[in-house]
């Protein structure tokens, strides 16, 4: 009988058979990131009910199946292409505050870029969304445990840097400023308020919660 050796991890890795799976998982994320990439475009122009599952494939370039077998249904599509267009927005709030010279401009462009973000109304009818369908809440609270613990570091890295205080911490700092934008963005979406108006409202809001060398009025 001949002794078969075994094949080493390496030898495993570059067989055909390997190559393959890997380029079928690499093309399967490309096609998975082209539909959420459609799916964030046509969701926000056209609204959930107006945009059909044919209308995603075709945006993608992908069949309809496709669309089902990575996202389930439209609705779970859409709740995650909102939640990543909201963490996108809170990445942006967060490099544009970064640059920010003192406690005011700090606020104001973090608060301006959230506020002013299409990501912001489009995460709140995920929100309204996933309370009718439970399947898709364990993704709307995995979205909001990382704003804030994105949030957090963020703004406890600016607190060490700058030599600011804060009463609470950095944690409930980050938890109270989403409670807020989110909130203030149902009360503008319900009201149809200017975006200015929340920006405001919610500058005064967070004023008192900044203690630094260079307090808000």
């Amino acid at each position: 009988m001949t002794y078969k050796k075994p094949m080493t991890r390496d030898a495993a890795l570059a067989s055909p058979r390997h190559r393959t799976a890997r380029a079928t998982r690499d093309a399967g994320r490309s096609k998975r990131q082209q539909i959420l990439d459609a799916a964030e475009r046509l969701f926000r122009d056209q609204g959930l009910a107006a945009t059909t599952i044919a209308d995603l494939a075709g945006a993608a370039d992908a069949f309809p199946s496709q669309v089902n077998y990575y996202f389930g249904t439209k609705e779970g599509l859409f709740v995650e292409a909102a939640c990543r267009a909201i963490l996108h927005a809170a990445e942006q709030a967060e490099r544009a505050a970064g640059q920010a010279a003192d406690s005011r401009a700090y606020y104001r462009a973090l608060v301006e870029v959230v506020m002013a973000a299409p990501a912001l109304p489009f995460f709140v009818e995920a929100l309204t969304l996933a309370r009718h369908r439970p399947d898709l809440s364990p993704l709307i609270a995995r979205t909001l445990d990382r704003l804030h613990a994105e949030g957090s570091r963020a703004y406890a890295a600016t607190l060490a840097r700058m030599g600011w205080h804060s009463r609470v911490g950095a944690g409930p700092d980050a938890r109270r400023f989403w409670a807020i934008a989110l909130g203030l963005a149902v009360q503008r979406e319900a009201l149809a308020s200017p975006p200015q108006d929340t920006i405001a409202t919610m500058l005064a809001l967070l004023g008192a919660d900044l203690r630094s060398q260079d307090p808000l009025p």
